[in-house]
């Protein structure tokens, strides 16, 4: 390992925490687990419980317990702190932030973005914080050595990977390790440093000693074939709460399928790209909702959206991609496909409420 990797990991490691989730579990579902007893011995359900969390026990009554783990970083001196969503997603749940020195700081959720999923959390100290400075994930290129840093499963804390940037602008479909549900992530930086549960929200670092992205996903089965989420998306995310005090993102209006070959010969499509309008198989939703940016537009169902803000739409620049770099209040340019037929619109995108 070059002296740069171990400045650059000296330079990040001070401001990488780890973030405990904790959770009222009732008394009638404590006295069915099993729990773990002083020495590591699992006490089969129905026992008395001890009330020692250090010792790794199931406290009675009401009392809070660990429930999960992941990672994060500090960003600011004054305790902002980034994480995944997925991670803090849990409204009823206590997060706790844990520090390299073992200090441990409540920590408040101020923003949750479920697009990107990313999370702003916010810690109070007496003290100046560590932190970590962010780069510009624009600007990394293929081959980029880079390090991923985090609590691996929810135990290693401060567990260093290296590799480099193996993929740019990566589309997947992930499986969230808390919930199991699944969310489609776009625009990833795909990296062979090791990524591992309970590294979620850890730092993808640069050879500076900078933020390039946030660790989120591993594909099970592949050998160092991980995901992170741009930093740059996460920027965006700290400028607006800091602005305006919440997340501002821009919002469109439809359901869509971005077209590739497989689409356009199964439903029979005249265009090779773009999003296809098209509401999904619940009765209930909409293709364009009601008295959104893209129902004032006149956009309608079966439409296919060829161009958004002057950006050819594609599998690999697909709509949300375009829509994510646009501004609450723009006016912006479409070309449509309707039948045969080309059409020009105009909008102007609106907040979107979470």
């Amino acid at each position: 390992m070059s002296n740069v990797i171990v400045e650059a990991i000296k330079k990040v490691k001070p401001a990488v925490v780890s973030v405990v989730i904790t959770k009222e579990i009732p008394e009638e579902v404590l006295n069915h687990l099993p729990y773990f007893g002083p020495g590591g011995m699992l006490v089969p359900p129905g026992k008395d419980k001890q009330t020692d969390i250090g010792a790794g026990t199931i406290p009675q009554d009401h009392e809070k317990i660990k429930v999960g783990g992941g990672s994060g970083f500090i960003v600011s001196r004054d305790g902002l702190v980034l994480t995944n969503k997925h991670v803090v997603q849990d409204p009823e749940a206590t997060y706790t932030v844990v520090t390299e020195e073992d200090k441990h700081f409540p920590a408040k959720v101020l923003a949750r973005d479920p697009i990107n999923d990313i999370a702003i959390l916010k810690i109070e100290s007496e003290k100046e914080l560590p932190f970590v400075r962010l780069a510009d994930s624009g600007k990394l290129e293929l081959g980029e050595p880079l390090i991923a840093i985090g609590n691996t499963l929810g135990e290693f804390k401060n567990t260093v990977s290296v590799g480099v940037a193996s993929g740019l602008s990566r589309f997947i479909t992930a499986q969230n390790e808390f919930s199991g549900e699944a969310a489609f992530l776009r625009g990833l930086i795909q990296t062979d440093a090791a990524i591992n549960p309970g590294n979620s929200g850890g730092p993808l670092v640069n050879a500076h000693g900078e933020a390039i992205g946030i660790n989120v996903a591993v594909i099970l089965g592949a050998q160092n074939v991980g995901f992170a989420i741009p930093i740059n998306a996460a920027a965006r995310d700290l400028d607006d709460l800091k602005r305006f005090g919440r997340l501002r993102k821009p919002f469109l209006g439809v359901r869509y399928l971005i077209i590739n070959k497989e689409i356009k010969d199964r439903l029979k499509l005249t265009a090779d790209t773009g999003a296809y309008v098209i509401k999904e198989n619940d009765p209930d939703d909409e293709a364009v909702v009601k008295n959104s940016p893209a129902d004032k537009a006149g956009i309608k169902e079966r439409d296919i959206i060829l161009e958004f803000n002057g950006v050819k739409l594609t599998t690999q620049k697909n709509l949300q991609d375009v829509l994510e770099n646009c501004k609450v209040g723009e006016s912006v340019p479409l070309k449509v496909l309707r039948g045969d037929k080309e059409e020009e619109l105009k909008l102007t995108l609106e907040e979107r409420k979470f």
